[in-house]
């Protein structure tokens, strides 16, 4: 089942918490009892750290009784070959008689029930009539699809029992006085019945401290199984008796021998941190330096003052100087053309034709 945390319960609290219970109990019922047996059950309600994967069925056997003697079980029992319902009866009676067997109120052959107890409503009293159903081990796969469903939601599904046993009345009192927890793999709380009001304060607690242990050493789960357990009865508050520590939850510091290889020495420290103190030093220096020289071009560029100039585009210029060019070319070849025109025309004579 893997490494398992040992559950220790402090003996002196749990005696505590049923003697609270118990105190509890007989205010509720002085001056209510129809009956002089009217004993309610006590049971532990227990919460575990995970969800089991698989559903489990673990019967835990108990130091003392946890049923009174007025709780009736009832016993399924195979056809015997050759044998009617009736002498099949007579036939586990005084087999039952001859073993010791004092626990088994009633018995039915599986041939009665398939007849007898087929119709919903004789199955509902069938079940309301017992506390508690054995069946013989060779016809225990047989009996789901005959009892029903509702066996099993009140908890009451049969316990199969080897009758062919030699010790037949050893095997049903640690049945019927034993319990059964199952565990379902769709919630983290199961509860088991441990006892009933009229027991002692003494026998209580060592059947709290038995099914505690069983459980936990036969559960199917690794490593810490279970976080709180509480004590109640049918219509009173849960206390608790025991909390789970988170040791399991803190890492474990690692002893000398567990430190790893590459873990320094104590030279190796005073060796690394003189290396650092160096470093730390060089790296002051630079920084300082760095600084220093941020300094003085901060305070250069302070000294010079920038000077607003206008921005020429250099696409311009030759516009206009051409521009100009061209005007001042205009106006020499005017004056040219009038000097020439001057200087070539006779006195007297007609227009000198237009030079292209």
């Amino acid at each position: 089942m893997g490494d398992k945390m040992q559950v220790e319960l402090d003996h002196s609290e749990v005696r505590k918490a049923v003697l609270a219970l118990q105190a509890f109990l007989k205010t509720k019922s002085a001056g209510k009892k129809l009956f002089t047996d009217d004993s309610q059950k006590i049971s532990l309600l227990f919460t575990l750290w995970r969800i089991p994967k698989e559903a489990q069925t673990i019967r835990i056997p108990l130091p003392h009784g946890q049923r009174t003697a007025s709780e009736e079980v009832c016993l399924f029992t195979r056809d015997e070959p050759q044998m009617t319902a009736d002498q099949t009866e007579r036939f586990y009676k005084k087999l039952m008689t001859e073993r010791g067997v004092k626990n088994v109120t009633e018995i039915i052959p599986f041939k009665v029930l398939k007849t007898e107890y087929k119709p919903f409503e004789a199955k509902r009293r069938l079940l309301g009539n017992f506390d508690m159903f054995l069946s013989d081990d060779r016809i225990r796969r047989r009996l789901p699809s005959h009892i029903g469903k509702h066996f099993y939601e009140r908890k009451k599904e049969p316990l199969s029992v080897n009758l062919q046993s030699k010790n037949l009345a050893r095997d049903i009192q640690k049945l019927v006085q034993g319990t059964s927890v199952r565990v379902n793999n769709k919630g983290s709380c199961c509860m088991a019945r441990v006892g009933h009001s009229g027991m002692t304060a003494d026998e209580l607690t060592e059947n709290i401290e038995a099914a505690v242990q069983t459980l936990a050493e036969k559960i199917r789960m690794k490593g810490p199984v279970l976080k709180i357990v509480h004590l109640k009865s049918e219509k009173s508050v849960a206390l608790p008796i025991y909390t789970s520590d988170l040791s399991h939850l803190i890492r474990p510091k690692a002893t000398e021998a567990e430190k790893p290889a590459t873990e320094k020495t104590p030279k190796d420290t005073k060796e690394t941190s003189a290396e650092d103190g160096e470093e730390k030093a060089k790296k002051r220096k630079v920084e300082e330096k760095e600084e220093n020289d941020d300094d003085k071009e901060e305070k250069e560029d302070d000294e010079e003052i920038p000077q607003l100039v206008p921005i020429v585009t250099e696409g311009k210029k030759p516009q206009l100087q051409r521009k100009k060019t061209r005007s001042v070319e205009k106006k020499h070849s005017s004056i040219l053309l009038k000097m020439t025109k001057k200087a070539t025309t006779p006195k007297g004579k007609g227009k000198v034709p237009k030079v292209k």
